[in-house]
């Protein structure tokens, strides 16, 4: 037997078949013993009947004709074609009249069934004798003579044997198809296991854009390989992530880092206490920085792998943005803006509450320094309501906007527009949105708050939960 023969053998799909084989061969082989039995006593019972009726209707002749009416009836009856065996014997045993030639001795020593199947003889129509089994009765006359009423049982074994050879022929034909739907099925379950361990080699090897294959039959296999797929895809974005971060972090924060290293250096190059204070200000200023992009980071983080999703519960979503707007409120009148808000009440949806605030700052603290650039109205619009039955929370400006073949890129973690560079942030703030909001089952849509409005198109930032709870 070769490896994969082996390998066949044991894999479960072949083990469950072979079992069900078993139980269907040992059920089949009690049917065809139950079939056989009921179809021999049901004949045996018919046989007996048939019998009895008989023997009342010899005895009934006997009574009113006599010997002579018994002959004559049990000669009319023995001439018939498939006629039951009809003996007269005498005392003795010896047989005087009838249509056969000789039965087993002793057979007419007792009146009633015969205790057995009998062995007799009897001439065919060449005249040879043969030897058959027979079922009878034996009735004794008041002349003390002999009556055998019997029955061939040459055509109910004929019968129970074709009804046994059929059963049988019948379940060899369906066993041998189950052999062979069993040897097919686990051959189908054997490939596709194998197109699953070549893929995972592949992806253990470092190619974590390799798939599970589905067939599109909605099997179990094809259920387990999407849950694999859909956990791959994650750990693909994870591991990019990852490395974008990596990236990122060597690009982007190198220049803070060698900023803050040289005012240090000039800190201890300088003789003047005042300057001297100055520069290490300025290093306290750049350090606080790179510590809120570090914590960014690290929430960013938890929120992408989960570790704060058990957190969530019915959160006031109405509430939580007259809270922020009027958090900010001061902020946006001292850059020159208005900040409105329309905020339908009492509308709810199941999160966590800090981070759902804190996506809600960031997204405001953008439009406050992109919207201070607009030219003529310079307004913020926080909006809180209902939209194809979603819930909708968005932050629109009259800033410059974004273009939209830029939109997916400035979710991404460290970028930053060419317009933004001169203004403080670090590139974070939409990724730890987009991030929240794939936490809450949600997403994170940018688009033109004016599209009709040129230079000043502005930017409208929504945060659309999947359900809402009035």
């Amino acid at each position: 037997m070769n490896a994969r023969a082996k390998l066949l053998f044991k894999s479960t799909a072949v083990r469950l078949s072979a079992l069900y084989i078993a139980l269907f061969a040992l059920c089949a082989a009690l049917l065809v013993i139950y079939v056989t039995a009921m179809s021999e006593r049901i004949l045996y019972v018919q046989t007996r009947e048939t019998l009895n009726e008989e023997v009342k209707e010899i005895e009934t002749a006997f009574e009113r004709g006599g010997i002579n009416r018994l002959l004559g009836m049990m000669e009319r009856r023995a001439r018939q074609p498939g006629a039951n065996l009809y003996v007269i014997a005498g005392p003795n045993g010896e047989i005087l009249a009838g249509n056969v030639a000789s039965v087993e001795p002793g057979l007419f020593d007792n009146e009633g069934w015969t205790d057995h199947p009998f062995r007799y003889e009897r001439y065919n129509e060449s005249g040879d004798v043969q030897r058959h089994v027979a079922a009878g009765h034996v009735f004794f006359l008041d002349n003390k003579l002999r009556v055998l009423v019997g029955r061939d049982l040459g055509e109910p074994s004929k019968l129970r044997l074709l009804v046994r050879q059929a059963l049988m022929v019948a379940l060899a034909i369906m066993g041998l198809g189950a052999v062979i739907i069993w040897f097919a099925i686990g051959r189908n379950a054997l490939k596709r296991i194998d197109r699953v361990s070549a893929a995972s080699h592949k992806i253990m090897a470092g190619d974590l854009s390799q798939r599970l294959p589905v067939s599109g039959s909605g099997d179990e296999f094809d259920r387990l390989s999407s849950s694999l797929n859909e956990m791959l895809g994650r750990i693909e974005r994870l591991n990019e992530g990852l490395r974008q971060v990596s990236d990122n972090i060597a690009h982007d924060l190198k220049t803070p880092l060698t900023r803050l290293r040289n005012k240090a250096s000039d800190a201890l190059a300088e003789n003047d206490e005042t300057a001297r204070r100055a520069a290490l200000e300025g290093i306290i200023t750049e350090s606080d920085q790179l510590i809120r992009t570090f914590n960014a980071l690290l929430m960013i983080s938890r929120v992408e792998a989960g570790s704060i999703a058990a957190e969530l519960s019915d959160i006031d979503l109405s509430a939580i943005a007259a809270d922020s707007a009027e958090l900010y409120e001061p902020v946006a009148e001292e850059a020159g803006l208005e900040l409105e808000t329309r905020i339908a009440p009492g509308l709810s949806v199941r999160g966590n509450r800090e981070l759902v605030g804190q996506a809600l700052s960031n997204l405001i603290d953008n439009a406050i320094k992109y919207g201070a650039t607009a030219e003529g109205e310079r307004k913020i619009v926080v909006t809180v309501g209902k939209a194809g039955g979603a819930l909708q929370l968005s932050v629109a400006d009259n800033g410059p906007g974004i273009d939209a073949d830029k939109r997916e890129a400035v979710v991404k973690r460290f970028v930053r527009l060419d317009a933004s560079r001169s203004k403080p942030g670090t590139g974070l703030g939409l990724s730890l949105v987009e991030a929240i909001m794939a936490l809450h089952g949600g997403r994170l849509e940018l688009s033109d708050t004016n599209p009709e409005g040129g230079a000043a198109r502005g930017l409208t930032a929504s945060m659309v939960f999947p359900g809402q709870k009035a």
